[in-house]
């Protein structure tokens, strides 16, 4: 999915309106999660682009944006292995 303001825009409100009707605080739900609570504030106003990082983390987790929050040991595995698969692709032509 691309990252579109408008619809993350919406999703955020949704958000804040599932905040609202549950009860929970914002930052009560960041900390629970490990996220700074200012942060969760930043992405639910729009504040932050969510490219990369905890603000990433965070759109993931809110359900503003499809995405795979992996580790860095994870991230570097797939990268190991699409690097082979291209290495051995170049390899046959």
């Amino acid at each position: 999915m691309v990252f579109s303001i408008s619809r993350n825009g919406e999703f955020a409100r949704l958000a804040r309106r599932a905040f609202e009707e549950s009860g929970i605080p914002v930052a009560e739900w960041a900390r629970a999660q490990g996220f700074s609570a200012n942060l969760v504030y930043q992405v639910l106003e729009g504040k932050r682009k969510c490219l990369r990082g905890q603000s990433h983390r965070i759109a993931v987790a809110l359900g503003l944006k499809d995405g795979a929050v992996l580790s860095l040991e994870q991230l570097c595995v797939r990268l190991h292995d699409r690097a082979q698969w291209t290495n051995h692709k170049g390899s046959e032509m």
